[in-house]
């Protein structure tokens, strides 16, 4: 389809009503409606909407807006200010100013028929600071400029070292591996995939997943488990889920955006928040689970239910259809039901009943899922549930499932004393104490000469600030790497940062939200978590009481992936309504498999040869990693960066401090770092940190 005709722009201006000389570039708008907000312009105002305004232009050069979100908007037309309320619609002419939020984000609306000489600046990255006047200097802005059009990944298929420069990395020669991803439907359980990333060339997004990949066809029943959820977007994304007679969101909003869900949300849905018994806790498990006449659909995945995680950043989900059991089935259900039922077990969700067409009336509760199937399953559900787990429990949750589960493993001797990676989006307040803990059981499990597999090294995958700097949205993209300078900054630490690279999967610049734990040696892989934890003691678990105690804050919920021999049935679908492929027919059924081997996408064996059956696993970063070297910077939020981002913004911008420091001081309360909330106290000193109301004592 081609792309619309243009309708006009929208010009950043400063709060002086004067066009702004850097930060935010210039918006085009389409003929018909495009939606302004915060993930149209880089910010971290959460006052902003993500769908604050939607703005119609007609090719005559006629446009009206309409508020969106809960914020008023003022339109200042032929001297006079217009205070619009949400829902409000109201035409513009070029000319007219629009404030988002009242007195800030200012922009003057300029149709695309218009003559008039508005001097529209492009970005700053056309402009030459006085620092960039030496070659070096020019050398760099022709770089950021450029970066505005080649992704990095374009470069290194083309070996540009121009582009590269701006994120201070050397030309790599690795192939893209992600297009040679192509891995049949009925195996797709046996592995797992990136999320589409908007921005990236058609390659990148090789069998990669978009959000309406999953939720589709006949839903009866959707359980919609998260920590973020834009409701907004998820209805305008995903329309068909307004049809869906049942819907239970569980999730980890706060007050005020719960409020707001309570007004938006279709008057059949049902949203609960897990409880919490511990403080500094927080539901952020992300999964879902889509009842079907044929069956369930199981999705485990990292993505926020927001725009910006399912376009921006580097994801993983992983998904398969479970059929209804026999009704005369006695089975007491293997490992991954268990798990599942007892983790939707202590989530405490109200009960409801649900009239399934031609299938009956139920109780949806967590036994309902008994009802399912689950012994086609090849992987094993890891969760996190808050409270002081002993005794039996102590091995149920957290770090101390993981260590049972592995343990009862057995991989091959090239594992032995293999190294460990941990690649997460946010790190908690640790300690060296915990990081062995933690050490102790990833590295758990036997070799095939019947020896433990020894103690791991692991590394820590780690954007620096290049790479924030220089990724699809500037240092924007920071604020879903939510760590303080005092986490980050650890002397002891230091040794285990490794670099983000992602040229084989196409995603250096989509900088990472997935979360993932694996043991390696070369590029086969013993193990691979994909989980929505990060690494943080409330995330995990801490050992207590002489290791008879297990403390965990938070709810969290992952996949491991692991190898196997045995039957493997093949996939089943929830959604094919029997009209299967004759490939599809053919291969339906029960087979013997020989041992499945697990690769990276870098793997260059010969999956013909040898006694395993290979399956490959998309890992977005490169085995083994590069670690830092001496000119690199771990990223943390709360540090300024001075240097200008691909939009020509610094961090943090003074508008957003209030409300950077405002996260901040939640994220170091998350952490149990009293040294961390006493340091941005200091920082926040004279702010208002809750404008608008009164000052909590």
């Amino acid at each position: 389809m081609a792309d619309a005709p243009l309708g006009g722009f929208l010009l950043p201006l400063d709060g002086n009503s004067k066009e702004e000389k850097s930060s935010i570039p210039k918006i085009a708008l389409s003929q018909g409606t495009t939606y302004i907000g915060r993930d149209r312009i880089p910010v971290a105002d959460k006052r902003l909407s993500r769908r604050h305004i939607a703005v119609c232009t007609s090719a005559d050069g006629s446009a009206h807006i309409l508020v969106e979100g809960t914020n008023p908007v003022v339109i200042q037309s032929k001297g006079q200010r217009n205070k619009l309320l949400s829902g409000a619609k109201w035409k513009i002419h070029t000319g007219d100013i629009i404030e988002l939020i009242p007195g800030h984000y200012l922009f003057k609306y300029v149709a695309a028929n218009d003559t008039t000489d508005w001097r529209i600046p492009t970005t700053t990255r056309e402009k030459r600071p006085s620092a960039e006047e030496s070659s070096e200097g020019k050398q760099l802005a022709l770089n950021r400029k450029r970066m505005h059009t080649i992704s990095e990944e374009e470069a290194l298929a083309t070996n540009s070292n121009d582009v590269l420069q701006c994120s201070n990395q050397q030309p790599n020669t690795s192939s893209e591996g992600i297009r040679n991803f192509q891995i049949s439907k009925n195996k797709l359980p046996l592995t797992f995939r990136l999320l589409r990333v908007k921005e990236l060339p058609e390659w990148a997004n090789t069998n990669a997943a978009s959000i309406n990949d999953v939720i589709q066809g006949n839903v009866l029943v959707a359980v919609l488990s998260n920590y973020m959820v834009d409701i907004d977007w998820l209805l305008s994304e995903c329309s068909m889920l307004k049809k869906v007679h049942h819907v239970l969101v569980l999730h980890g909003e706060g007050d005020g955006t719960l409020e707001y869900m309570k007004r938006k949300k279709p008057p059949n849905w049902i949203l609960h928040k897990p409880p919490l018994p511990i403080s500094y806790g927080t539901h952020h498990s992300k999964a879902m689970l889509l009842v079907y006449p044929r069956g369930v659909r199981v999705i485990v995945h990292t993505a926020n239910l927001i725009y910006v995680d399912w376009n921006n950043k580097t994801q993983g989900l992983w998904m398969q259809d479970f059929p209804w059991k026999d009704q005369n089935s006695n089975s007491k259900g293997c490992g991954f039901e268990n798990d599942l039922v007892e983790y939707l077990g202590t989530l405490k969700w109200p009960e409801f009943i649900a009239n399934l067409p031609t299938i009956g009336s139920f109780s949806i509760n967590p036994s309902f899922f008994r009802k399912f199937d689950y012994s086609s399953a090849k992987v094993r559900l890891i969760a996190s549930v808050p409270g002081y787990h002993t005794g039996s429990r102590l091995s149920k949750w957290g770090h101390m499932k993981l260590r049972t589960v592995l343990q009862e493993c057995t991989f091959e001797n090239q594992f032995e004393k293999s190294n460990l990676i941990y690649q997460f989006s946010s790190l908690g307040s640790l300690d060296e104490k915990w990081m062995a803990e933690l050490a102790s059981s990833m590295s758990a499990g036997m070799t095939e000469d019947k020896k433990p597999l020894g103690i791991g090294k692991p590394l820590i995958i780690w954007p620096s600030v290049e790479d924030v700097r220089c990724s699809l949205e500037g240092y924007a993209s920071g604020n879903a790497i939510p760590s303080p300078l005092k986490n980050v900054e650890k002397e002891f630490l230091k040794k285990y940062w490794a670099r983000w690279k992602s040229s084989h999967a196409g995603r250096c610049r989509a900088m990472p939200h997935i979360k993932t734990f694996t043991r390696y040696s070369g590029q086969n892989i013993a193990w691979l978590l994909l989980t929505s934890a990060n690494l943080s003691k409330a995330a995990w678990g801490a050992l207590q009481k002489n290791n008879s105690q297990l403390m965990i804050r938070s709810y969290e919920l992952g996949v491991l992936f692991l190898p196997y021999t045995g039957k493997y049935e093949c996939s089943f679908s929830c959604t094919d309504d029997g009209r299967l492929s004759e490939d599809e027919l053919a291969s339906r059924g029960s087979v013997e498999v020989k041992q499945t081997k697990l690769v990276s996408l870098a793997w260059k064996g010969d999956e013909n040869k040898g006694s395993a059956e290979v399956i490959q696993l998309p890992v977005p970063y490169e085995l083994p990693p590069r670690l830092y070297s001496s000119g690199d910077v771990p990223w943390s939020w709360d540090r300024r960066y001075t240097e200008k981002d691909v939009y020509g913004q610094v961090w943090p911008r003074q508008r957003f401090k209030t409300l950077l420091c405002r996260d901040i001081l939640y994220q170091t309360a998350q952490n149990q770092s009293l040294d961390d909330c006493c340091r941005v106290m200091e920082i926040t000193k004279g702010l208002d940190l809750f404008p608008g109301k009164a000052s909590a004592r």
